[in-house]
């Protein structure tokens, strides 16, 4: 007997090309992340990602409203990774972004899935754009100026190896459950994972009622949206593909960084940009990957 409430079946969004479900996630994401810095002034880096995985999960369960009883014991413990990874991924970044320009994060947080692109490709051919890609990600980074914060940079790694993680699991969950379903399971554990980091945060800053507001606001755009978007992304994409289309995440943190937060990129970072966003457009071709049926 088919299970049609988990599976996941091809729809008419399936006409949607998934690079452009990719490349609208991303561009969300960093407008949260930079709408995020005001947040983390207040309760700090784990009390802001705790708030966005408690709203989110509230979204989420108003809105999907999942089953707990069509879950299948099998399921559990890719849902509590994915869960785990999800809050610390997010808590990482944040406080990378607390200490280093947010184009500066994300470049080097790229890394984990760039070698994630590279350490799954069956074509030779393929390492190309990861390589590409990474000479752009060391043009952003500008590691020869040695000024970065050492600790900023060891949290923007860290994010970086859950980012590689999060793809990775991000995939099986989407072939298993239909659309967002997954998110709804995942972003409550990731609320509950970063509460003992986070709730202190909260509670020592004593947001005021927009601050809060605020987060509730970036939650619904990272995870609700943003997250949603890169699961249906990733159902029909292949690791290498996906991982080396992130090349352009850290083009639009320069973006984004200099429009909300005021962070000019220098000219050699304008040169990153312009490699980067060449090898994640080369990447998008033949990127397809099969739409998964569960039965």
């Amino acid at each position: 007997m088919t299970d049609t409430t988990n599976a996941a079946p091809t729809t008419r969004g399936d006409a949607v090309p998934p690079w452009s479900l990719a490349i609208i996630a991303m561009l969300l994401i960093q407008v949260s992340n930079a709408l995020s810095v005001a947040v983390v002034e207040v309760v700090g880096a784990a009390g802001t990602s705790w708030l966005r995985m408690c709203f989110g999960a509230l979204f989420l369960l108003l809105i999907v409203r999942p089953n707990l009883r069509r879950l299948r014991r099998a399921d559990l413990p890719m849902l509590l990774a994915l869960g785990t990874i999800t809050g610390l991924m997010t808590t990482f970044f944040l406080a990378a972004l607390d200490r280093i320009p947010l184009g500066t994060a994300v470049a080097i947080e790229f890394l984990g899935p760039l070698t994630v692109a590279a350490m799954t490709s069956r074509r030779r051919q393929a390492l190309l754009w990861p390589a590409l890609a990474l000479v752009g990600v060391v043009l952003l980074t500008e590691p020869w100026r040695g000024a970065t914060d050492l600790l900023g940079v060891v949290f923007a790694v860290l994010a970086g190896t859950c980012w590689a993680l999060y793809n990775l699991l991000t995939q099986r969950v989407g072939d298993r459950f239909t659309g967002i379903t997954g998110l709804a399971y995942t972003i409550p554990i990731a609320a509950v994972v970063t509460t003992v980091i986070g709730l202190p945060g909260v509670v020592a800053g004593a947001p005021s009622l927009p601050i809060i507001v605020l987060a509730a606001g970036i939650a619904l755009i990272t995870p609700v949206i943003s997250f949603g978007l890169e699961m249906l992304a990733l159902r029909r994409m292949t690791h290498t593909a996906f991982g080396t289309l992130l090349a352009v995440e850290p083009a639009f943190g320069l973006v984004i960084g200099l429009i909300v937060l005021s962070q000019a990129p220098g000219v050699w970072q304008l040169v990153g940009i312009a490699l980067v966003v060449a090898a994640g457009a080369a990447a998008q071709r033949g990127g397809r990957r099969a739409v998964a049926q569960t039965t």
